[in-house]
């Protein structure tokens, strides 16, 4: 396709331009990039002179204080009350089966049980752990070499952007 003189003409002041507006964007999105920064530098200052010490204060006055009382409270409730209440309840209830299975045996009803012979080897579950173990180990492995492998392609290049040819 041949274009004319006067086409060609304007196709390179058009490009001139967008070559002249992507120079000026450039420079205003490193300025932007400096606001920025120092917006976020003074934040920090501002929450670490400001902000935390109100926020300590609060939770030393407030709620540290409700948070140990409640904590008292609930070993006492559990010290003093429930635990002596379960284990009577079990105590009775491990009572009564004793009583129960020694009036079976008595009377010949049931036979007492066999100790069962341990097995020896490894079995499904343990199978399973090991296997599942070394599939960990195998992704933790995998995930630090890809965080720790040289990418050339992760790298960002610090010359400027070149503007886009037309």
């Amino acid at each position: 396709m041949n274009l004319s003189r006067k086409r060609k003409k304007e196709l390179r002041q058009l490009q001139d331009n967008a070559g002249r507006l992507w120079e000026s964007q450039q420079v205003l999105v490193g300025h932007a990039a400096d606001i920025a920064r120092e917006a976020g530098r003074q934040l920090g200052n501002f929450n670490r002179e400001q902000v935390f010490p109100v926020v300590a204060d609060s939770y030393e006055r407030r709620i540290a204080p409700t948070v140990d009382r409640g904590l008292k409270i609930g070993k006492h409730v559990v010290d003093d009350k429930v635990v002596p209440i379960v284990g009577g309840v079990v105590g009775t209830a491990l009572s009564a089966w004793d009583v129960a299975n020694n009036k079976r045996y008595e009377l010949g009803i049931g036979t007492r049980p066999t100790p069962v012979a341990k097995k020896k080897g490894m079995g499904l579950g343990s199978v399973i752990a090991i296997v599942l173990g070394a599939t960990a180990a195998i992704g933790v492995v995998v995930a630090a070499w890809q965080t720790l492998r040289a990418d050339d392609e992760l790298w960002v290049a610090d010359d400027p952007l070149s503007p886009p040819n037309a």
